[in-house]
């Protein structure tokens, strides 16, 4: 029971983490700041390591993923277009 417990919550996270970086791809931007970015990396994959070692599936895939979604954050905060695709929309309507 409590190991369904645990799939659940890791899927819910997941779901609200995979939307929001799925909007961040399709913007080519991300609002979050650099450092916050890379301490959330640097965190989840020694997390992950943690996990790891403890033999605990749920938590390696939860800290795994976290550490994956901050790495695309961190490009697209380095690599992105300057103003997100709905910024750049409503600029649009105002010309």
């Amino acid at each position: 029971m409590i190991f369904i417990l645990g799939i659940i919550g890791l899927s819910l996270l997941l779901l609200g983490w995979i939307y929001e970086t799925l909007q961040t791809i399709k913007d080519r931007h991300c609002d979050v700041k650099l450092t916050f970015a890379g301490l959330y990396f640097i965190g989840s994959l020694l997390l992950s390591i943690y996990a790891f070692v403890l033999d605990d599936v749920i938590f390696m895939a939860l800290n795994g993923t976290a550490a994956i979604i901050a790495l695309i954050n961190i490009y697209f905060i380095l690599f992105g277009e300057k103003y997100s695709a709905e910024y750049k929309k409503l600029l649009k309507k105002r010309n």
